[in-house]
């Protein structure tokens, strides 16, 4: 999320891009590392999601580059990582007036649709995630932060069709211990999400920017429901270049279980070898 200026200044420099190349990497509790593509900085940078449709499959990545001018220029200036189920596309939108949140919907007849939330009192500003339950009923989103919840949504679009009327909240994802700077999240089965954390210290888990797996009491029903948060270790910051990376977001593709996380190297080479890693069981 702090990198979006960064990105933007960096474009503009005139500059041969060299392909990333699959490097070797420890594995991150039962997942493996099976390769690596390079990301684009303005275009693959904040998150990705794999949309099963019944005449194709689709891979969208999102980044500063992906925002349409019509939205922008409403005021919502950031995108974060989307999610996808059932056909349907989910991208989040946040702004920085502490105004509404954004939830673009692309249906599986290509038709978009936009959902706005309005933030409750203690709701943070930002928007950084969507990720659908594996039923399409529900939709969980996050903040940035240091924070023991995650939001869930009715799934709009599905569960809730009304894009003029405010997307309420269906209830929370109450963790048992405090999660830092969560910049996605995906079901991996209805009781389990993984989610990569930007978290810079370790401070939480002993462990600098963690792949987190949270395993629910239940299924989301549209109540709150209890998540037990587990890191399962440190995802590759592999670079040509020393300094701190940024963990973005992650998708989980259940046609062959591959997991991919996006992580942005530092310095200019966020421009050379950003990536987004591939694991699997």
């Amino acid at each position: 999320m702090r990198r979006v200026a960064v990105v933007a200044l960096l474009a503009t420099v005139s500059m041969s891009l060299v392909p990333a190349v699959a490097q070797a990497a420890s594995p991150v509790g039962p997942w493996n590392p099976v390769g690596s593509d390079r990301a684009r900085p303005l275009d693959e940078s904040q998150g990705l999601a794999t949309i099963v449709r019944p005449n194709e499959t689709i891979i969208r990545y999102t980044g500063i580059g992906t925002i349409p001018a019509g939205v922008s220029s409403r005021g919502w200036n950031h995108v974060g990582d989307p999610g996808a189920g059932h056909g349907y596309y989910v991208e989040p939108y946040q702004r920085d007036d502490r105004g509404a949140k954004l939830f673009r919907v692309q249906a599986p007849n290509n038709q978009w649709s936009e959902y706005t939330h309005a933030l409750e009192s203690w709701e943070a500003t930002n928007n950084s995630f969507s990720a659908v339950s594996p039923d399409g009923q529900w939709m969980v989103a996050g903040e940035w932060g240091t924070m023991s919840r995650l939001l869930v949504h009715p799934m709009p679009g599905i569960r809730f069709t009304t894009p003029g009327q405010n997307l309420p909240l269906a209830g929370q994802i109450r963790l048992d211990r405090p999660v830092r700077d969560v910049q996605g999240c995906d079901f991996t089965s209805p009781t389990q999400l993984l989610c990569p954390s930007d978290d810079p210290d370790g401070s939480l888990f002993g462990i600098k920017k963690p792949l987190l797996q949270v395993d629910l009491a239940s299924p989301l029903n549209g109540s709150d429901v209890a998540g037990k948060v587990t890191a399962l270790g440190q995802l590759p910051l592999e670079s040509g270049c020393s300094g701190d990376f940024e963990v973005e977001g992650i998708d989980y593709d259940e046609r062959d279980g591959t997991l991919r996380v996006v992580v942005l190297s530092p310095s200019i080479c966020l421009l050379f070898d950003s990536k987004t890693w591939r694991f699997r069981k």
